[in-house]
């Protein structure tokens, strides 16, 4: 199977976790319902349909950090734009304080059934052109991608301990290796939405924050030919 491979990054980003009301924290990573949307920006889909075209049984998606979790906050002052008919004759504002991403980068692995699409999405890549403004979370935060590589993956099973360098899917009977240098984090995030941006799924991961591989047992995962193994959310 072919994997395309492409690196996007930038200053800041925000993922807000759903459970947030007032003071809204963020996910450590784009979900993969978020890598979906970035994709689909550079495809140029509309924002409205592009969910049909990543549904999981058509694309398969992985996310690796690449750069150290690093967080902020940042005050907003919000306004409430649908009585607001002159801005500069807006008296209310309301502060509120943005849990950020600082300095944040991600490498992402992305296969998908629909050939036309896959070839439009690795010329689009190798070129660095997009339809629309790639941005990581918010309009405000503007990102950038380059593309890595295109790479045959393989489909791997063992019963061993191994490496993985991407966030992982986990489960509670999932054993694993503990080292000493690593810094752990695990979160439940969406994964799947439907049409009517419904999430249809969460799933729990569980990643390294400073974007070391993660020794466990793992029933399945994709092996890459230069040693990198990775797990599809």
């Amino acid at each position: 199977m072919k994997c395309l491979v492409f690196d996007v990054w930038g200053d800041f980003a925000h993922y807000r976790k759903f459970y947030t009301t007032s003071s809204p924290l963020t996910f450590s990573f784009p979900p993969r319902t978020a890598v979906a949307g970035m994709i689909a920006a550079i495809l140029g889909i509309d924002k409205n349909e592009y969910l049909k075209y990543f549904t999981k049984d058509k694309a398969n998606i992985a996310i690796k950090l690449i750069k150290p979790v690093k967080k902020s906050r940042i005050s907003y002052n919000l306004i409430d734009t649908k009585t607001a008919k002159m801005m500069s004759k807006i008296q209310n504002r309301t502060q509120v304080t943005f849990d950020v991403l600082k300095d944040c980068g991600y490498r992402i692995y992305f296969t998908h059934k629909d050939e036309n699409l896959y070839k439009k999405m690795k010329e689009l890549l190798k070129n660095h052109k997009s339809y629309y403004t790639l941005c990581l979370g918010l309009s405000e935060y503007i990102a950038n991608f380059k593309y890595i590589d295109e790479l045959e993956v393989k489909e791997e099973h063992s019963k061993d301990y191994v490496y993985i360098d991407s966030v992982i899917p986990f489960n509670e009977d999932m054993l694993i290796e503990f080292e000493v240098d690593r810094e752990y984090f695990k979160d439940t995030v969406p994964n799947e939405m439907n049409e009517d941006r419904e999430v249809i799924e969460y799933k729990k991961v569980i990643y390294e924050r400073n974007c070391k591989p993660i020794k466990c047992i793992i029933n399945s995962f994709y092996n890459l030919k230069e040693g990198e193994n990775i797990v599809f959310l």
